[in-house]
């Protein structure tokens, strides 16, 4: 009967059923702007006479609390003189850092259909926590080069949720 007690307290004790697994398996989808690129000391909006906007989808493979690792698509679509198309795709591979309260470093690489190339920081943070989902804003800050065009720095915002 002893032995019963024991295994009943331990199986259904609290503490037990709250540890996180590791590793662990989340995603996330979001929709993302882009402000202003710098390129050649010139600067660019994206409202002006054209509009792009992507939608990132990742998967994230959490090997601790603090470390991971994410696995980034991004379709973009372009609007401008009154037509839309997809015009690029990025796939951007990278590893995250928790910082803790909420906040998030991501350092991905950056491998474009229009041909450039580059590294993407990106700083992240929940904005709202749900028993099964976070909503969150990102900071991404695309440095870009080759195809022959300059160096750009690009500086965006994400709004997603992750699961």
């Amino acid at each position: 009967m002893k032995q019963l007690l024991c295994l009943i307290l331990t199986l259904f004790s609290s503490p037990l059923w709250a540890q996180e697994q590791f590793p662990k398996l989340a995603g996330h989808v979001g929709i993302a702007h882009s402000i202003i690129t710098v390129s050649e000391g010139s600067t660019t909006g994206n409202f002006g006479g054209s509009y792009s906007v992507g939608f990132p989808v990742a998967i994230n493979i959490w090997k601790t609390e603090k470390v991971g690792f994410s696995f980034e698509v991004i379709p973009s679509i372009r609007s401008e003189n009154g037509s839309h198309k997809m015009n690029n795709f990025t796939f951007h591979p990278g590893i995250l850092y928790r910082l803790g309260k909420g906040y998030t470093f991501a350092g991905r690489a950056a491998f474009e259909t229009s041909g450039r190339y580059g590294l993407t920081p990106v700083f992240n943070k929940v904005l709202k926590r749900n028993k099964f989902s976070n909503y969150y804003l990102a900071i991404p800050i695309p440095i870009r080069f080759g195809n022959d065009r300059p160096a750009s720095v690009n500086l965006t915002v994400q709004l997603g949720i992750a699961f």
